[in-house]
């Protein structure tokens, strides 16, 4: 049985506007203002306040990494200006996790940009690879210490919300227009639009442009993370699934090959049919966001990635389940595990896990998907740790589940 490298990242992942609150200059709190049934984020879980406490929790529990992103609109609000206060901020939150043995992995857009920037049009822009070219230079000042440094969190996902995000912050229509939810969209439509190719290319070129830059300026590994759906065809359909998963995974896996990793990000498993993805039907087994309970999913989802990329090294960067049952988040987890683990001893070269989320966050558009190792209080932001966060430090502790 292969033990995992000393140096085995285990932890747990956050993004900065589903934690820190009042991110006033992001599209995200632009578009929150639209559509029915939507819950803005407002102050989030404070952490942009608390994330000592935060991490303080998950080094005290035996973890040893925290993923965690710098949020774009807070260091340029406005074109141009860059903010040396919010540098300042996120290099303390990279000292504090260094300062207390939590590896620091940073995610340099988590999905977000200022607003500014999605009324300029976005990653169709004229400018935009400059634009961000112009942020991750100015970000590149204070990674230093820092080894693990995601450019892009799922350009896939970003794929399919990208035009509908510019569609509902260019156009009054009285808020009957939906933005398409990259993790909640499961329980309404259980199969999300393809990904926008044309989209895709424009992120794979801004993502180049950043891992150039970061190279010449840091020392870390560089990567992007990949929304992987782990999914499988059924008899006679193996053609329909490649021509599929090419769109949904592939493209991004492919442009991944020059990459130090690929951060892999797997909750659970669908099939392929002659038509297409076939939704999950609701049943016992549904998760708060729609999904089958797979946890065998991150195993499918790391020997394709392994497969496609022609062997980089792979970053679990989220793996987690929405669920209010602790008890079954373990049973998952602990599941889940077993399968990283197979395809680790088959020769797979993993480098850690990284559990979604730390906390209970903001979902885009909703609050009830409750991912986390530690509970919130949204009145009071008091943390409430969970038996898994427990359970997850002491598998960190023996280095194998």
């Amino acid at each position: 049985m292969t033990r995992p490298a000393p140096d085995f990242l285990w932890g747990a992942a956050t993004s900065p506007h589903q934690v820190e609150g009042n991110n006033l200059n992001s599209d995200a709190w632009a578009r929150e203002y639209f559509g029915p049934g939507r819950e803005p984020s407002g102050d989030a879980c404070d952490s942009y306040h608390r994330y000592g406490e935060d991490m303080r929790l998950l080094a005290d529990a035996g973890l040893t990494a925290y993923r965690f992103g710098v949020e774009w609109a807070r260091i340029e609000p406005v074109p141009g200006h860059v903010s040396r206060a919010e540098l300042a901020h996120y290099r303390r939150m990279i000292e504090t996790a260094q300062r207390l043995g939590l590896e620091p992995v940073v995610t340099l857009h988590h999905f977000t940009s200022p607003n500014w920037f999605a009324q300029e049009g976005g990653w169709s822009g004229e400018r935009a690879i400059e634009r961000f070219g112009n942020y991750v230079q100015a970000v590149t000042g204070i990674l230093d210490g820092v080894k693990w440094i995601c450019t892009m969190n799922e350009p896939n996902m970003l794929a399919v919300m990208e035009p509908l995000s510019r569609q509902l912050l260019s156009e009054d229509d009285g808020g009957t227009k939906k933005w398409t939810s990259p993790t909640v969209e499961g329980a309404v439509h259980p199969v999300l639009p393809e990904p926008d190719p044309q989209a895709g290319r424009r992120f794979i070129e801004a993502h180049h442009a950043a891992r150039d830059l970061l190279k010449k300026h840091t020392d870390a590994a560089i990567g992007w993370t990949v929304a992987c759906q782990a999914l499988t065809a059924t008899p006679g359909n193996e053609g329909k699934l490649r021509e599929l998963r090419y769109g949904y995974e592939d493209l991004y896996l492919e442009a991944a090959r020059g990459d130090d990793f690929v951060g892999v990000q797997s909750y659970s498993s669908q099939s392929v049919d002659e038509n297409g993805i076939v939704p999950h039907p609701p049943g016992p087994d549904t998760t708060l966001t729609g999904q089958a309970y797979r946890p065998d999913a991150i195993g499918i989802a790391v020997r394709h990635v392994w497969e496609t990329t022609g062997g980089v090294p792979i970053l679990i960067t989220e793996n987690g389940i929405a669920t209010a049952d602790d008890t079954r988040r373990i049973r998952y987890t602990t599941e889940a595990l077993g399968h990283l683990f197979a395809a680790i001893d088959d020769g797979i070269d993993v480098r850690g896990y990284l559990h979604w989320s730390a906390l209970d966050n903001y979902e885009w558009g909703h609050w009830e998907p409750t991912f986390g190792l530690i509970a919130v209080d949204r009145e009071t932001f008091e943390r409430r740790p969970k038996p898994s966060l427990a359970w997850l430090g002491e598998v960190a502790r023996r280095g194998r589940p």
